[in-house]
């Protein structure tokens, strides 16, 4: 038996992604959004709407990073969703957060997250409120990379936002081989 929820956002794994980008004067800001995912091969696209001050700033730069919430960050990362950067002008610097300026885009890359996507803006509507940026790279900190140099879950721990009861939670441990476990089916 199953039960029905209606029409809900209830995308599983949603993760928590962390936009960021400098104000007219180069002060950082950024923002906690679940609302997002990969919509090309180099693009992504999140829902946000025009008010957010970190918005504005995509807008006026032209550029920002979006950066995975890890469990080692879960306090600083809600706290930049809860907390207005139109109201609170350093709201990273009161996240605990350290910024380094991206060398491909004017946005600043979050030292404490260590996964990030480097994007310059393709659009913005603001009816529909998608944003959509071309990713020209994706940068890792070393402290998460396999002896292969690839991303290793065990060392990086995403979390992702359950809609439906309003937590974080860590991602878990591997399940199976992709591209591989099926073909025990053919």
């Amino acid at each position: 038996m199953r039960k029905s929820f209606g029409a809900k956002p209830y995308l599983y794994p949603m993760p928590v992604l962390i936009i960021a980008a400098y104000d007219e004067n180069g002060i950082p800001n950024a923002m906690n959004a679940a609302w997002g995912s990969i919509c090309d091969m180099d693009q992504i696209a999140m829902y946000l709407s025009a008010g957010h001050k970190t918005v504005k700033n995509i807008l006026s730069q032209g550029a920002f990073t979006v950066s995975m919430a890890d469990a080692d960050n879960v306090v600083a990362a809600d706290y930049v969703g809860v907390v207005s950067g139109n109201k609170v002008p350093d709201k990273v610097e009161r996240a605990g957060w350290h910024t380094t300026r991206s060398e491909l885009v004017n946005a600043p890359l979050i030292d404490e997250l260590p996964l990030s996507f480097e994007c310059k803006l393709v659009s913005f509507d603001e009816e529909t409120e998608c944003l959509v940026g071309q990713i020209l790279n994706v940068s890792a900190d070393e402290r998460i990379l396999n002896e292969e140099g690839n991303i290793n879950l065990s060392k990086f721990h995403p979390i992702v936002y359950d809609p439906a009861n309003h937590d974080y939670v860590k991602l878990g441990e591997k399940v199976g081989n992709a591209f591989e476990d099926g073909n025990k089916l053919k």
